[in-house]
């Protein structure tokens, strides 16, 4: 179902972000939930040539990759009425046009037991994009992040904020892919010794 059916059929619709989108969604929104989508792995394959890098050096950002035995975990925000179509004017513009993504209905599952699940939008790049990476080492990717910066900041804000969302909210959950990117680009900065994860995250945000 394309978002265009979505606004002939429904007053309100909910859309998953699992990058930038959990602390900047930047469009007004009903409620936001955390909660996870199965059958997708976030992983740091795509190209940011605007955002979080520039065309000598695009920066990496997350997409979606198909995998049966894996989830991912983000927030669902849910726009009614005006909010939908200046919601998808907006994403449209940042994710599509500038991003190079696409879009695909997923089903979200709330964090919280009890609650229902819902249809959600969401948006992922795949490997036709021309700015498409493709796999790396953790290693390399880091070393990738560590060195870029684009017309919203620097790649390490990128990777920071999002393994702090996380820490903060899904506590329980193992990121392999993101906490193992994370611990190569501190080991880049393995001078700041002797301080926690969060510390030096902190000051590596300070340092931007």
């Amino acid at each position: 179902m394309k978002p265009q059916d979505i606004l002939k059929e429904k007053s309100s619709m909910w859309i998953f972000g699992y990058g930038s989108l959990v602390w900047k969604p930047d469009f007004a929104y009903k409620k936001s939930i955390i909660g996870h989508i199965r059958g997708y792995k976030r992983r740091f394959w795509h190209g940011d040539d605007f955002y979080r890098g520039d065309k000598e050096k695009p920066g990496r950002v997350v997409t979606l990759v198909e995998d049966q035995e894996a989830c991912t975990w983000g927030v669902a925000y849910e726009v009614t009425d005006s909010q939908i179509e200046k919601s998808l004017q907006y994403l449209n513009m940042r994710e599509v046009v500038l991003g190079g993504y696409i879009t695909e209905m997923v089903e979200f599952i709330p964090q919280e037991k009890g609650q229902d699940t819902v249809l959600a939008l969401v948006y992922i790049a795949t490997s036709d994009n021309p700015i498409y990476l493709g796999p790396a080492s953790d290693t390399e990717i880091a070393t990738q992040i560590a060195i870029c910066r684009g017309n919203t900041g620097h790649n390490i804000e990128y990777l920071v904020r999002l393994a702090e969302f996380m820490r903060l909210y899904c506590p329980e959950v193992e990121d392999d892919h993101l906490f193992s990117i994370e611990a190569a680009l501190l080991n880049i900065f393995s001078d700041c010794g002797g301080i926690n994860v969060l510390d030096q995250n902190a000051l590596l945000l300070r340092t931007l």
